[in-house]
């Protein structure tokens, strides 16, 4: 007689039961090696209230023996290439212009192998590909689940997509010792934009710490981040109501858990820049900045991003993650980066293979076109930072 506890897949399509994982979501997510801010029921759930668009909402939960081991926090969307070929598409919640970091399944430590061979059994034969974006170099429960389908005929196409420039703080014992890894020019200009401004009035780095503060520093942080992208061809960061309506409700959440870190450096009481971050473990996690460009010459966004990385020293956090991007301002405060790629999984049916031919082909005339056009100068603003 088999003892072994049975092992099955849940599917679930509705909102409200989303919304009651929270708890069982939680517990899992700390028990997990893809524990990240990102991943939080708190992120995902508020980015599907306001960000899912025409996804169809489709988790899959593992349970074994009663015990939940795994979610695969996925929704499905149609994609078309032409007026005959489309295919269901299965991606990470959390996916687009939100930047989520990090992508990952959760996956009770130890449970990897178990987790993977039940969702790919679930998977086999759906007909659907797997688009998994901002996934790390080696994520421990995509990566399981890719070897799995592998060994089912399914084929992978991996991609580097961006780095994640960070600081490791750990074993820093001051601010000061810290500055020493900077480069000479970069710690000398620091110091001296901070001179600079505290002689035109009073200085200060405020932070967010209660509900009553919240809307309006993050009304500022909108403002001055529209602000700083205006002559540039706008943002694509906060460039629409609702991605404002979602980081309004997320930075609520964020703050009743302690996550939140909201900076406003204030000039005499005035708002010049706002840094819009997390705590998450031992991590900070550098999201989102704005500044006034009226103080551009001054780098006030260098001044403020410097600050706040003081301040996560003072805090004891081990880690300061300034996310995706290899922007060159992030490269005069950080000296390592982690790797994030684009997992693509293709199911051995003739229709996804049309697909996957379709849509290097596609991607390939991008590429072509894009060398054909010359790049845009960078506008002087960009050395504020």
């Amino acid at each position: 007689m088999n003892s072994d506890p049975i092992t099955y897949v849940e599917t679930i399509e509705d909102f409200e039961i989303f919304e009651k994982l929270r708890e069982e979501w939680t517990a899992l997510l700390s028990l997990s090696p893809s524990d990240c801010l990102f991943l939080s029921w708190e992120w995902l759930f508020t980015w599907w209230k306001h960000l899912a668009g025409d996804r169809r909402l489709r988790l899959l939960v593992v349970r074994s023996g009663g015990e939940l081991i795994a979610i695969a926090p996925l929704a499905c969307r149609p994609r078309q290439l032409g007026h005959l070929l489309s295919v269901r598409v299965l991606e990470f919640l959390g996916t687009g212009s939100v930047g989520s970091d990090y992508l990952d399944l959760i996956v009770r430590r130890g449970r990897a192998a178990d987790a993977a061979r039940a969702l790919a059994a679930g998977l086999d034969g759906g007909a659907a590909i797997l688009a998994l974006a901002q996934v790390a170099r080696n994520p421990p429960g995509a990566g399981s689940l890719a070897d799995e389908l592998g060994r089912r005929g399914w084929s992978l196409l991996s991609a580097r997509t961006s780095v994640c420039p960070f600081i490791d703080l750990a074993g820093l014992p001051s601010w000061d010792a810290y500055l020493k890894t900077l480069g000479a020019a970069h710690r000398y200009n620091f110091r001296r934009r901070l001179r600079q401004l505290s002689r035109l009035g009073e200085v200060r780095l405020t932070r967010v710490e209660h509900e009553a503060h919240r809307p309006d520093a993050l009304r500022d942080l909108v403002t001055l981040h529209q602000l700083r992208w205006h002559g540039r061809g706008g943002s694509s960061g906060l460039h629409t109501p609702l991605l404002v309506a979602f980081h309004e409700e997320f930075s609520r959440l964020a703050l009743a858990r302690g996550w939140l870190r909201l900076y406003t450096l204030r000039l005499d009481g005035k708002p010049i820049a706002s840094i819009y971050g997390f705590r998450y473990a031992d991590t900070f996690y550098f999201y989102q900045s704005g500044f006034d460009p009226r103080y551009a010459r001054l780098s006030v966004g260098m001044v403020a991003l410097g600050l706040t990385i003081k301040a996560a020293l003072e805090e004891g956090m081990r880690e300061f993650d300034l996310l995706h991007g290899d922007e060159e301002y992030k490269s005069h405060w950080a000296r390592q980066t982690r790797e994030l790629r684009r997992l693509e999984l293709y199911p051995p049916t003739v229709r996804t293979w049309l697909y996957r031919h379709a849509l290097d082909a596609n991607r390939g005339a991008r590429r072509v076109a894009r060398r054909a056009v010359p790049a845009s100068p960078v506008p002087a603003i960009a050395s504020a930072w």
